[in-house]
């Protein structure tokens, strides 16, 4: 077990860390400066950290910013007075792991502790895992695609367009591509532009120079720099802001960048991999993201399948997650009946294989006995029509949000506007037997905006299709 560092200026505080980390039998060492710690970064590995803000020749920021672009999932808890609680939740957005405002409860301190080692534990445990199981999983024709598509960009630099729907695991695509590439070696670094503030997204993806905006107390290097000679995943990129569609435009073009409220350009040799849940060329478009940058972005296409594109997957992957689940817990992993499995195959899967990998933690814990049947599934996979009332629209919303949390699903929001909005106009439609005046005027719009609608939720005929699995 690696140590927890401490690191403060203030032999009280560093004091009372030791007493209660030593009570509880956590292995620490203390440190009076930032320095002390880099000291000995060049030779060993922590746990955890734990650090103030202002410490003399050096502060809590230098620090998190050098921890973060060598262990990037090391969890670093920042402690600060309550005067410095809004430089410090402006300032590191990007890295730290929490922050602890003094004075504190120590009791609270060491829970935090114990939660982000844990986290570091689970995250240490999942890297081991990939090398006892494969990467990706699956047998369906479309996803043995993707594995080729793989294989052949393993020896590429070329940008790389993902695009699936939630929870069909672009990301897992994004790095198995990087550790199969030459850069291997080098940072894999994954941002989600969707998941991030537009004022704060400029200064996450390209850093900033010390003093650029209030609480910029001094310099950060942003995810391109992180990423150095490594790759960068752009997480639901369709998501961008039109003004840093322009700026990411611009370092693929130029290969360098500019801090916020920097005059020195930044050079930038990154593997760009994006992903996305929409479909970017009707978001061309409607005008709502770059067609050059689209051109840029769509080198190379891989189209992830969704779960239910891929049904004789689900017993394999069901399986491997009931025994990760089981592993996790300490406990003997459950085995699905062959009626459970052709039930589960019977689904739609609006989650995908994350939705599928939640039902499988589920069971791990709730199913009462090892072999799984029907009768033992989640009751919101087992409702029906003809067994249950139908159920008000508005509890359905209640229950689609609630699962969706449930996945720690992000954009909520912006897939359920898109799915309400289809479902209106696709009933619309029907109605009038396709007349779109007519149905326009039945959902309250003018012809134009039902127009624009219906080309931005691709619910026009497809063109030509673009994708390939190379």
């Amino acid at each position: 077990m690696k140590p927890v560092w401490i690191v403060d200026d203030d032999r009280s505080i560093r004091w009372v860390f030791e007493k209660a980390l030593a009570r509880e039998n956590i292995l620490f060492k203390s440190f009076s400066s930032a320095q002390e710690a880099l000291a000995l970064l060049e030779s060993e590995q922590p746990q955890v950290v734990v650090s103030d803000i202002r410490m003399p020749g050096g502060s809590g920021f230098d620090l998190l910013d050098r921890l973060k672009a060598r262990y990037p999932d090391l969890p670093v808890i920042i402690m600060t007075a309550y005067s410095d609680l809004e430089s410090a939740v402006s300032a590191f957005q990007g890295g730290a792991y929490e922050y602890l405002p003094k004075p504190f409860d120590v009791d609270h301190a060491i829970e935090l502790v114990r939660r982000a080692m844990e986290e570091c534990l689970r995250s240490e445990e999942a890297q081991d895992d990939h090398h006892d199981t494969p990467e990706i999983l699956g047998q369906a024709p479309a996803m043995q695609e993707v594995f080729r598509a793989i294989g052949r960009l393993s020896q590429s630099n070329a940008t790389v367009l993902i695009n699936g729907e939630s929870g069909t695991g672009k990301e897992l695509v994004a790095r198995a591509l990087h550790r199969h590439s030459h850069r291997a070696a080098k940072p894999f670094i994954a941002i989600n532009t969707a998941a991030i503030p537009k004022e704060l997204l400029e200064s996450e993806l390209f850093g900033h120079e010390r003093g650029a905006f209030t609480g910029a107390n001094t310099l950060r290097r942003g995810r391109f720099e992180q990423a150095e000679e490594g790759t960068l995943f752009l997480d639901e990129i369709g998501d961008m802001p039109a003004d840093l569609q322009t700026r990411l435009l611009r370092v693929l073009s130029d290969g360098q960048f500019y801090r916020v409220g920097g005059h020195s350009p930044v050079a930038s040799k990154v593997r760009i991999i994006a992903a996305t849940h929409q479909d970017l060329e009707a978001r061309v478009r409607a005008g709502l993201f770059r067609e050059d940058l689209f051109h840029r972005l769509n080198v190379i296409r891989i189209r992830l399948p969704s779960l239910h594109e891929r049904r004789q997957d689900i017993a394999l992957l069901a399986r491997h997650f009931l025994q990760t689940s089981a592993k996790q817990l300490q406990v003997e992993p459950k085995r699905l009946s062959d009626a459970a499995v052709r039930y589960l195959e019977g689904l739609e899967w609006r989650g995908n294989v994350r939705q599928l990998e939640n039902v499988c933690h589920w069971l791990t814990v709730m199913a009462p006995g090892v072999n799984v049947e029907v009768s033992d599934l989640p009751p919101e996979l087992k409702g029906t029509v003809e067994t249950s009332p139908p159920m008000h629209w508005k509890s359905a919303l209640e229950m689609e949000v609630t699962q969706a949390l449930q996945r720690g699903e992000r954009s909520i929001l912006d897939r359920l506007i898109q799915d309400f909005e289809r479902a209106l106009i696709t009933q619309a439609l029907a109605f009038t037997g396709g007349r779109r005046i007519e149905a326009a005027h039945l959902l309250g719009w003018g012809r134009n905006t039902l127009t624009r609608k219906i080309q931005e939720l691709g619910l026009d005929p497809p063109e030509n299709s673009t994708h390939t699995g190379a």
